[in-house]
């Protein structure tokens, strides 16, 4: 009878107990959880106007500045590309000869939004406020 004892008792001491392993899974799932919640991913509000068959007549005297961004991200600045360096002074430039107009950003859809924001950027340092965005498919 002993023997078996000893069997039971060594049979006891071989298996394992996952209780702690399954708290420890619970507390991670439950830490990941309320973290994940509070990530919030920022974006890009933008308001695309509708597109309609007959748009306004262009201006004789346009006031703003047109730059133009393709798919690969490459500026342009009166049909002229240009470096994402240079902008922040054509911007300047442009605008001391007509300080009322703003920057008309003219980006292609695959155009990434860095170059964008670069834009706006250089024309905040250069005291322009007004900045558009108008997404074009070409």
């Amino acid at each position: 009878m002993s023997r078996r004892k000893r069997k039971q008792s060594a049979e006891d001491k071989a298996e394992i107990d996952l209780t702690p392993m399954l708290d420890v899974v619970f507390i991670m799932l439950i830490f990941f959880i309320v973290t994940a919640s509070f990530v919030k991913e920022k974006s890009l509000g933008l308001n695309v106007p509708e597109n309609t068959d007959n748009p306004p007549p262009p201006d004789s005297e346009s006031k703003s500045i047109l730059i133009q961004v393709n798919a690969n991200d490459e500026i342009f600045i009166d049909a002229r590309r240009v470096d994402i360096r240079s902008v922040r002074s054509l911007i300047a430039q442009k605008s001391a000869e007509n300080p009322e107009g703003g920057v008309v950003v003219m980006a292609n859809e695959q155009a990434s939004t860095s170059t964008y924001v670069a834009i706006a950027d250089a024309a905040r340092e250069a005291n322009i406020y007004n900045v558009s965005l108008v997404p074009r498919a070409k």
